[in-house]
């Protein structure tokens, strides 16, 4: 049995630890220093894909692709788990090189810049996005909730509101049946 004072030490050396991973102001990557995401008083990203989720379509035409993207978008989405915003990022501008006008790519790093507090960047990109898609449903409703979410990071609730009716123009009226 280990004694109360190797216990205190094992438990302050853990506590050290959590408290080192919880660090804000990012860390050093083959001396490149590297931004961490912080959290604003709600999840931005959330909001924006929860907007496209409750406008999604029963049609929602995706294009071919070059099945290079799908793996540069798979490896974004696994850097995005990890909380890892800047490699996510960087495999999301590898997908954008090779399919430099998908507009949902375009969304996609929009949204992860988000994440990473760049907004006038991310709004840029929603609002390419929104020009080149469908200017409907789903992609059209994170388009437009993520110029929500940036112009009230910027405090601008005119534009915001503003984004917001635009955001319920998104929405695709169902058919209507004889």
């Amino acid at each position: 049995m280990k004694s109360s004072m190797q216990m205190r030490g094992i438990a302050a050396a853990a506590a050290l630890a959590v408290l080192a991973g919880c660090s804000g102001g990012g860390g050093t990557v083959g001396g490149e220093t590297r931004a961490k995401a912080v959290r604003p008083d709600h999840d931005m990203v959330q909001a924006i894909r929860q907007a496209g989720a409750s406008t999604a379509s029963s049609v929602e035409v995706q294009p071919l692709r070059d099945p290079s993207v799908d793996g540069f978008l798979k490896q974004a989405a696994d850097f995005e788990a990890a909380h890892n915003y800047n490699d996510a990022v960087g495999a999301v501008d590898q997908a954008l090189k090779l399919a430099p006008d998908a507009p949902e790519i375009l969304q996609l790093k929009a949204e992860l810049l988000v994440g990473l507090r760049r907004y006038a960047d991310a709004e840029a990109l929603a609002r390419k996005s929104f020009e080149l898609g469908p200017r409907l449903g789903s992609l059209c409703a994170r388009n437009w909730q993520t110029v929500v979410e940036t112009r009230r990071a910027a405090k601008d609730e005119a534009s915001a509101e503003s984004a917001k009716a635009q955001l319920a123009a998104c929405k695709v009226p169902p058919r209507q049946r004889l």
